[in-house]
């Protein structure tokens, strides 16, 4: 919480930097994607195709404005849904897999969803994207776009937070330790590991719509394998028992980076 008022009161600090507040709003987004990844370490897998599902919520959203006219406001709760469904419709499938094969096949699909979009046609325009997408705020300011990121980010730590100290957090945790001593108690562990994955997707989803208006534009290159392998470092550096490692990994990479 202290974290994330600093962020609220940063742009004071910051001179109207756009570069600045446009590294914040970077950091924030991919932080939202990473939570998702976080969720998956929870039920004792490792997701390497978190990216593919921030391209569902990008192009979604792409094409939610930009073919049906609706609003941003409209696309993003949309696009998380979407997101949602296609991550729980496969994960119903490979979830079944464990360890290294379920980490080898997330790669796969990163690749196969960026793939379907490449070759999309007129739907999803194919490898010149879709571009021209209208930002939510009218003006030249940055500081609305900054701070719906601010907001998508406390979002995605608070729906994390609540799932992790939830019953659902854990069951999680107890089907990572053992998913068949979890099932011997009668947990139906199919269930909630589909649960577990759709949740991660739709944080995927919701980042991606937010990245799509951010820069305007989404591309099948937008979301890759390399930047799936990004959101597990994030993770990784931020500290796998903590609710706020995927963010605190993902601003302090990302400004190491810059």
């Amino acid at each position: 919480l202290g974290f994330l008022a600093v962020l609220a009161v940063l742009p004071l600090g910051l001179g109207g930097s756009r570069y600045l507040l446009s590294v914040l709003m970077n950091c924030a987004g991919l932080s939202l994607i990473a939570f998702g990844v976080w969720l998956t370490f929870t039920i004792g897998r490792i997701n390497i195709c978190q990216a593919g599902f921030a391209l569902v919520g990008g192009y979604a959203t792409a094409i939610l404005l930009s073919r049906y006219g609706l609003s941003f406001w409209v696309a993003l709760p949309l696009s998380a849904l979407v997101s949602a469904a296609v991550g729980a419709l496969i994960g119903s499938f490979i979830l079944k897999l464990r360890g290294i094969y379920f980490s080898m096949l997330t790669i796969c699909l990163t690749e196969a969803i960026r793939l379907a979009f490449l070759n999309g046609g007129d739907f999803t325009q194919g490898s010149k994207g879709i571009t021209g997408l209208p930002q939510p705020f009218a003006g030249d300011s940055p500081l609305p776009m900054y701070y719906l990121a601010v907001a998508l980010l406390a979002l995605g730590l608070l729906v994390t937070w609540r799932v992790h100290y939830s019953r659902l957090g854990r069951i999680f945790r107890a089907m990572r330790l053992n998913e068949d001593l979890a099932e011997s108690f009668g947990t139906n562990v199919w269930r909630y590991r589909v649960t577990a994955f759709a949740i991660a997707c739709a944080l995927g989803g919701l980042g991606g719509s937010y990245f799509a208006v951010f820069t305007q534009s989404v591309y099948p290159q937008s979301f890759t394998v390399e930047h799936s392998i990004y959101y597990m470092l994030f993770c990784f550096l931020g500290g796998l028992e903590f609710v706020s490692g995927a963010m605190i990994g993902a601003f302090a990479l990302t400004i190491l980076f810059e």
